[in-house]
């Protein structure tokens, strides 16, 4: 059984720009990249038929991602995000995905400096009912990252992510695990994987300091084996924000590089991860 390895597009670019990426691919492919994540910040600017041209001529898997803005508040005026996601869905089905990740259910950076409140979780949950509702309609499945404390106080650990699906009670809702909001938040890997294995969709690979992997303090044989030891089978892709948009900088809390030679994330990273899996009995490549 193999992992599709995918690879969230800020390691090589700050927005999703072809001309940027496309040069690249050659040396992904060799790397064995199968799936190619897109930041979604403005669903707008993506050139759909361009962009499921380039996947099929390079044979790699898609999917969205993003954090709603900060001007959206899903429990106050659940109507203007659910409209920020219709276009999301659409570029998701142009592109030939299944799915959109990310923080569908609020703003990367935006707390309340305390812990959600009973109001906060209903109105959360109102609203992923009629999100994933609106996704089911494309023939999309709807994820949901938990993030750490100083990005979100709405979900934080897999176990917050499984009581909000099962409160919503949605079938095309899954987990959207992330290592380094993990190496935060849960008390081990094999914790935070366990609890959410029974929705578990996608997994984030990230260094603790989002820079190179096997370069930080995330114990990767930990984290590959806790993913072997529940039977995961869907995408590994790195994430590293290695380039950054502007509109979302802020929310990351990242304003300096995170690796001293940037290209280390791709030479260097990409090669280490399929290593760390390969000791925990994971195969990490293309699928397609």
């Amino acid at each position: 059984m193999t992992n599709v390895f995918g690879l969230h597009t800020f390691a090589i670019a700050p927005v999703w720009d072809l001309d940027l990426i496309e040069p690249q691919m050659e040396r992904l492919k060799g790397l064995g990249i199968g799936l190619l994540e897109i930041p979604l910040l403005r669903p707008e600017e993506i050139d759909t038929a361009r962009t499921r041209a380039f996947a099929e001529r390079w044979n790699v898997a898609l999917i969205p991602s993003l954090g709603l803005p900060a001007s959206l508040d899903v429990v106050a005026r659940p109507d203007e995000a659910l409209a920020f996601l219709e276009p999301a869905f659409g570029v998701c089905v142009a592109v030939g995905s299944e799915a959109l990740g990310g923080v569908t259910y609020g703003t990367i950076g935006k707390t309340s400096g305390r812990a959600p409140t009973a109001g906060e979780i209903d109105g959360m949950c109102r609203f992923l009912a009629r999100a994933a509702k609106a996704a089911g309609a494309h023939g999309l499945k709807l994820g949901i990252e938990p993030c750490n404390r100083y990005e979100t106080h709405l979900i934080n650990r897999g176990v917050d992510a499984v009581d909000i699906i099962e409160r919503v009670g949605a079938d095309n809702i899954f987990i959207h695990l992330d290592t380094y909001h993990m190496h935060i938040e849960e008390e081990s890997f094999a914790a935070g994987f366990k609890a959410a294995a029974p929705y578990l969709g996608y997994v984030h690979v990230s260094e603790a300091n989002r820079g190179v992997p096997g370069r930080g303090m995330l114990d990767w044989a930990a984290c590959m084996k806790a993913i072997a030891d529940i039977g995961y089978t869907g995408a590994i892709t790195l994430e590293s924000m290695n380039h950054v948009d502007a509109d979302i900088a802020g929310g990351l809390a990242v304003w300096r590089p995170v690796a001293d030679n940037p290209d280390d994330v791709i030479g260097v990273g990409l090669p280490f991860l399929r290593e760390a899996a390969a000791k925990a009995g994971l195969r990490l490549g293309a699928v397609r």
